[in-house]
């Protein structure tokens, strides 16, 4: 499910511009107001004072370079987030195998 905490959880909760831990909110990778959407693929974790420095603008734009492309987490990724490690016996069921 898309959802804030859901980003910054894929994001590792590292701002993808500079990579710190503290201060987060989400970016829109293509600026909102230019009619970027609410995607997993165009939504990334920022701190707040890269968010400010990028401004309206796209990362391109503003030189700020994403340190990995958002993407949409499978469900896999989630249930290892919230369960830990995967047992072996059930990789090859995950598609992990």
């Amino acid at each position: 499910m898309l959802s804030r905490k859901n980003v910054l959880r894929r994001d590792g909760f590292r701002c993808q511009y500079c990579g710190i831990r503290e201060g987060l909110t989400v970016d829109h990778v293509f600026p909102k107001s230019r009619g970027g959407k609410d995607t997993w693929e165009n939504l990334a974790a920022a701190c707040t004072t890269c968010n400010n420095r990028k401004g309206n603008r796209t990362p391109e734009e503003a030189n700020m370079p994403l340190r990995r492309t958002p993407f949409r987490p499978s469900h896999v990724m989630f249930i290892r987030d919230y369960v830990g490690d995967v047992a072996e016996t059930w990789k090859p069921y995950l598609f992990l195998a």
